[in-house]
């Protein structure tokens, strides 16, 4: 799903990506989300950044699911019920 993304770019940036554009016969939006991506690799690839690497401890929890399945069912309950009263 596309979102919108509002930013102040320089005039000169903008003429650039717009004849960029025209020149590749592709859309403004291509270009820019060909740069992002190109410049992130690139920086990763710098960096030596892996993205799964620093993401990967963020499922390690030290509760079973099934546990962390109850506590967010008990806190869902126990808010509907403050609401009822």
């Amino acid at each position: 799903m596309d979102k919108i993304l509002s930013a102040r770019v320089d005039e000169a940036v903008i003429q650039r990506i717009g004849a960029l554009a025209r020149q590749l016969g592709t859309t403004k939006k291509a270009i820019i989300e060909t740069a992002i991506r190109s410049f992130a690799q690139r920086i990763e690839e710098e960096n030596g950044m892996d993205v799964l690497e620093q993401t990967f401890g963020a499922w390690d929890r030290t509760e079973s699911p099934k546990a962390t399945v109850e506590n967010a069912r008990k806190a869902f309950r126990d808010s509907m019920h403050r609401y009822q009263e």
